[in-house]
């Protein structure tokens, strides 16, 4: 997804307060920590990417965030409101999508979004003004009596966001929206996601592609709980990213992936990390001018053909995972 694809986003008036605050946000489940003093802010009309490994604590800070479980420790405040003592009254401008969200698949598009809008207190006119707005910005025209049921996955997606948003909320928190669907139909709801931070929509989204992190205006890298690094992308990948990345073009990327990972086994070529993007290997060098020929001479040695061995900036994907190891070494916890 290039990132002219997407719409910009317009610049957030410094005078407005950020619409999510944490401040040492802290939830313990009894002995084990699954959220450990993590600070962040998210500013408004600001897309926020919020990515960790399954177990890091993504969604339990945005279940606190939802006022959904009481945080052990710190402080949330969600468009100056508190999620504990003040619930009911955020969540009636918030809204909340996850990859779970619940569809009635025997009820049509139109019955859906409906059934939402009565759930959230719309009145009959503000309902039919909302249900023809969501129709129309998620494409659903001439699928607005279809059955739930029928629709393929990338409509059920965009059906299921109209829902999330029919109160027209200030803040969304989408955790893992994207998973399962294919790749037109995740591009088409990004647009969606943008389209909405234009307007002023703050967003936090979780997801585990890494093209849709690069689309995020700022991405925070949560492990084991802790917030290991937040920035821009362009920001996380310089200071961020440990070792330099080179790119190797093969017809035999398994078997050359193979290779490489027995040498850093065994020592003889000390990679930090070595992995298959695509069609092309990653290798992460702590000096790419100095790896770049005894990896090649490794490779041609076992009648390995190497198309090319590029040294390359960095993806976020390669940032991610330097910081999430770097972070689970000894003494860094």
């Amino acid at each position: 997804m290039a990132d002219k694809e997407i719409p910009a986003v317009q610049a957030a008036a410094e005078s407005r307060a950020d619409p999510v605050i944490a401040e040492d946000l802290t939830k313990r489940f009894g002995e084990f920590t699954a959220v450990d003093r993590v600070s962040f802010r998210i500013h408004p009309g600001e897309v926020f990417g919020w990515l960790g490994p399954n177990g890091a604590g993504k969604t339990t800070t945005i279940r606190m965030l939802l006022g959904l479980i009481r945080p052990s420790a710190g402080k949330l405040s969600v468009l100056g409101y508190d999620p504990v003592t003040e619930t009911k009254t955020m969540q009636a401008h918030v809204g909340y999508m996850s990859q779970l969200f619940t569809l009635y698949n025997d009820l049509t598009a139109r019955e859906n979004i409906r059934f939402y809008g009565k759930v959230y207190g719309l009145n009959r006119k503000a309902l039919a003004q909302r249900q023809q707005e969501i129709i129309q910005m998620a494409g659903l025209e001439g699928r607005e009596d279809m059955l739930t049921a029928n629709l393929s996955g990338g409509w059920k997606q965009r059906l299921a966001l109209g829902c999330a948003i029919v109160h027209n909320p200030r803040v969304i928190f989408l955790d893992e929206p994207t998973a399962g669907v294919d790749a037109i139909s995740r591009r088409e709801f990004w647009g969606l996601i943008y389209a909405m931070a234009n307007k002023g929509t703050t967003i936090l989204v979780t997801t585990h592609y890494m093209d849709e992190a690069e689309l995020c205006q700022r991405v925070g890298f949560i492990n084991q709980g802790r917030l290991v690094a937040a920035g821009t992308p362009d920001e996380l990948k310089q200071t961020h990213m440990h070792g330099q990345v080179l790119e190797i073009d093969t017809p035999d990327p398994d078997r050359a992936v193979r290779l490489l990972k027995e040498a850093q086994t065994k020592g003889s070529l000390p990679f930090e990390e070595v992995a298959l993007y695509g069609a092309q290997i990653h290798v992460v060098v702590p000096n790419a001018e100095e790896f770049r020929q005894p990896i090649r001479k490794l490779l041609e040695k076992e009648n390995i053909q190497v198309s090319s061995l590029e040294w390359i900036m960095p993806t976020l994907e390669d940032v991610f995972i330097s910081t999430v190891r770097e972070s689970a070494e000894p003494g860094l916890q």
